[in-house]
């Protein structure tokens, strides 16, 4: 039996359902063809009463009218008197019975006082319809009367005949237009299924994109349902795919990039290391200037790997969140940080423009009033020294350097701009991007590690907020966005 079930599962769907339409019309063509022959039959025989009856009327009248007269036959039907006379019943004449009278004589035996209609078969002469009836109680007369049921059994025949031809060809149509509906209706299922094996034969990992979508019309709402389920579980895992592959290739080029920079100072560190060790048994002058600048190139890199660890717990979700927020005066921090980049940066001259529009009567103020704002001091100041840095570095000597700062009821916005050559179109997509450089041939000691956008960018999303850069050739521009309240980190 589990064989059978096995098999039986194996095959398609459509054929399976093509099997079952069958068994099923074929159920029903039986049920509907028995009821038919049943119902035929029936009606055929109760002719053939009224037949017997009708004659069996002539019959008796004909007796009583002429009683030494033999019954005639009727064709091939019998029509026979029989005297029964002490549970003997007696044909009258005997020379015109069949061979089995016995079955007559029963017959006539059971309706010395009523009417028996019932089929015998005759001995010789196959199936009979009897109808016996008495025409003399005091004399015990019966007149039997029995037809041949070979016409109706014939006409039955016939019926069953045509029956089974017409079935037999209604169900072998119904059976192939079944299939070829079938197979049409679940040709999306096909086209579906053939679009996830062309899927699983494809790699992956080479090529991560997932062109392929099950197209085609039809099918009913439920195919279109499906179709557009797998259309969309194919776009996630197209999303899912794609974003997986640049994490990695952004993982891939970041540990590149970290080990490139940190190799830089580490190889820094032992040639001086080597030249101090050399210096040692020479000039003290000589071994002191090596000794700084390996303080140097530890800094450095020391600076590079606080930027690495900054990055990364910013990054994770689960970690603890490095901002120590507190209520700050942000035209204090933004001057304070517009000073320290004038000492340092003296050849760039800095404009700064603070103002606070979240009252009218703030705009008329000679002197920046407070601008409070709930924020981490030290990493909002890293913010704007990374900006300014990135302005000076990127810019010749003699740029404007512009430090605006405006604040509203509801945000606070920075905006650092320079009147520099600008950034490429091609760079400003990735501008923010860790490790990332405009010019890669540019000397570290002036173009940093690459970092510094990517902790500004990751600063502000950190705060709330979001930073934008317009670039053209006449300038650019960085902006800071801050909402005023404390916002939900949005990792």
């Amino acid at each position: 039996m589990s064989r059978w079930l096995g098999a039986w599962n194996r095959l398609r769907l459509g054929t399976r359902l093509a099997f079952a339409l069958a068994a099923l019309s074929l159920v029903v063509f039986a049920i509907v063809g028995a009821l038919t022959v049943g119902i035929m039959r029936d009606y055929l025989r109760d002719r053939l009463d009224d037949q017997l009856t009708s004659s069996q009327l002539d019959e008796s009248e004909k007796l009583r009218k002429y009683p030494a007269k033999d019954p005639t036959p009727f064709y091939s039907w019998y029509s026979v008197a029989f005297e029964v006379r002490d549970g003997v019943a007696t044909p009258k004449p005997e020379d015109r019975l069949p061979q089995d009278v016995e079955d007559l004589a029963g017959v006539a035996r059971a309706a010395t006082e009523t009417e028996v209609i019932q089929t015998v078969h005759l001995r010789g002469e196959g199936d009979f319809r009897v109808r016996a009836c008495p025409i003399d109680r005091a004399n015990g007369t019966v007149l039997v009367s029995a037809a041949p049921e070979a016409e109706l059994d014939s006409t039955v025949q016939q019926l069953i005949a045509v029956e089974v031809a017409t079935f037999s060809l209604a169900l072998a149509i119904l059976v192939i237009t079944g299939r070829i509906v079938l197979r049409r209706g679940l040709r999306p299922l096909s086209d579906m299924a053939d679009t996830a094996h062309d899927i699983t034969t494809r790699d992956l990992t080479d090529s991560p994109d997932l062109p392929v979508r099950a197209t085609g019309t039809g099918g009913g709402a439920e195919v279109d349902e499906l179709r557009t389920a797998l259309n969309t579980m194919l776009a996630h895992i197209d999303s899912s795919l794609g974003a997986r592959t640049a994490a990695e290739q952004r993982l891939r080029r970041f540990i590149a990039d970290a080990s490139h920079e940190l190799r830089t100072p580490l190889t820094s560190i032992r040639g001086y290391a080597d030249l101090f060790q050399y210096a040692a048994a020479n000039e003290p002058a000589e071994r002191e200037a090596h000794l700084a600048r390996l303080r140097q190139e530890a800094s450095r890199m020391s600076l590079l790997l606080d930027d690495l660890l900054l990055l990364a717990r910013l990054d994770d979700a689960e970690a603890e969140t490095p901002l120590r927020r507190e209520e700050l005066d942000l035209a204090d921090l933004v001057a304070t940080a517009g000073d320290a980049f004038r000492a340092a940066h003296a050849d760039h001259p800095l404009t700064m423009d603070i103002s606070d529009i979240s009252d009218i009567s703030d705009t008329f103020a000679t002197e920046p009033g407070p601008i409070r704002l709930s924020a981490d001091p030290l990493r909002l100041r890293q913010v704007l020294d990374n900006l300014l840095t990135n302005a000076a570095v990127h810019t010749p000597a003699g740029t404007a350097v512009t430090l605006t700062a405006r604040a509203s009821a509801g945000e606070v916005v920075l905006e650092v701009a320079d009147a520099g050559p600008g950034i490429p179109a091609g760079d400003q997509a990735r501008i923010f991007d860790r490790f990332y450089r405009v010019d890669r041939s540019r000397a570290r000691q002036r173009g940093g590690s690459g970092l510094g956008l990517a902790v500004v960018h990751s600063l502000v999303t950190a705060h709330g907020g979001t930073v934008t850069l317009a670039s053209s050739p006449d300038g650019t521009r960085f902006t800071v966005r801050l909402p005023r309240t404390r916002n939900e980190d949005p990792r």
